[in-house]
């Protein structure tokens, strides 16, 4: 009954702003963003708890600035995702500028694929989307949602323009298939892991279990690395960014997995330092993290887990 009730919520709310334009849908985002702020003192608490740790020398209302403006994010994240997928591919390539198209273009010529790594971060699902129709279809690595009828829904938004999503059961497999055919796969780095594969790297100094799927790929493949970023850009438009790819270790460092994870994740890190408000800081990344406002607090999603094996 729970799932149904949510689906027909989230049903509802897309076709009540698809006639909208996108500032619009924006504003509305930034009103349902609030509101979760003011009624979900859990997650408050868990962000509120995570800043203090990522930035323990500003000040308190700073950090609570940064928590109301991280939930009216992703509340524009939720609708805007809603809004931008039923747009034409015209007008949603209309509304993006971009940053490092060529240093897309000369890693696809290498002919090894790309590896493409961010975080919940800014507007990462409308890059997915927009990157299939400025380039190529990419390859979304993804865990279900436990809604099944959610899930369906996303589903069919990231499908939308040609992305395939690759889910738990023989990721890695799957993954190197496309790269060895010159294709790119996406994934998200900043989620905590419980698998038999996870590693600690440091994220604001601070260790933090993280996916050596990324990293061990990249090793074993030669495919380069490139952290890519959507940031909001006035009138509903985006600026999606594309950095240098990252430089991979040395073939004899007895750590490259680790050193690699570390160099991407210090990419990540270096872009939530500038623009907090746009990361997932009511996610429980840092599980080691002790006080009234995490312990016994659940995360945004339960640990994830790479499957490796058909």
């Amino acid at each position: 009954m729970r799932h149904r009730l949510e689906y027909l919520i989230v049903k509802s709310v897309e076709l009540a702003i698809r006639p909208l334009p996108l500032p619009m849908v924006r504003r509305l985002g930034e009103g349902l963003g609030l509101l979760f702020y003011l009624v979900d003192r859990v997650h408050r608490r868990i962000a509120l708890a995570n800043l203090q740790v990522a930035f323990p020398a500003r000040a308190v209302a700073e950090r609570e600035q940064i928590a109301k403006s991280m939930f009216k994010h992703f509340g524009r994240l939720l609708l805007e995702l809603l809004k931008y997928a039923s747009l034409s591919s015209e007008d949603k390539l209309a509304v993006v500028e971009w940053e490092g198209e060529d240093r897309v273009r000369l890693a696809y010529a290498q002919g090894k694929g790309i590896l493409f790594c961010t975080g919940h971060f800014g507007f990462w699902e409308q890059q997915a989307l927009a990157h299939a129709l400025k380039f190529e279809p990419m390859a979304v690595m993804a865990r279900p949602l436990d809604n099944p009828k959610l899930h369906a829904l996303l589903e069919r938004i990231r499908v939308s323009d040609g992305n395939p999503v690759i889910y738990r059961h023989g990721a890695v497999r799957k993954a190197l298939r496309l790269l060895a055919d010159g294709r790119g796969v996406g994934m998200l780095i900043d989620q905590h892991m419980t698998s038999p594969d996870a590693i600690y790297v440091d994220f604001f100094g601070r260790p933090a279990a993280t996916t050596s799927t990324l990293a061990a790929l990249a090793v074993r493949t030669g495919a380069p690395v490139i952290p890519l970023f959507a940031f909001p850009l006035p009138g509903g438009r985006y600026r999606m960014i594309y950095e240098h790819p990252v430089e991979p270790p040395r073939p004899d460092s007895p750590d490259a997995i680790r050193e690699f994870t570390q160099r991407c994740t210090d990419v990540l890190e270096m872009h939530v330092r500038r623009r907090p408000e746009l990361w997932l800081w009511m996610h429980r990344r840092w599980r080691d993290a002790r006080g009234a406002a995490l312990d016994q607090a659940p995360g945004m999603f339960p640990s994830a887990t790479v499957e490796t094996d058909d």
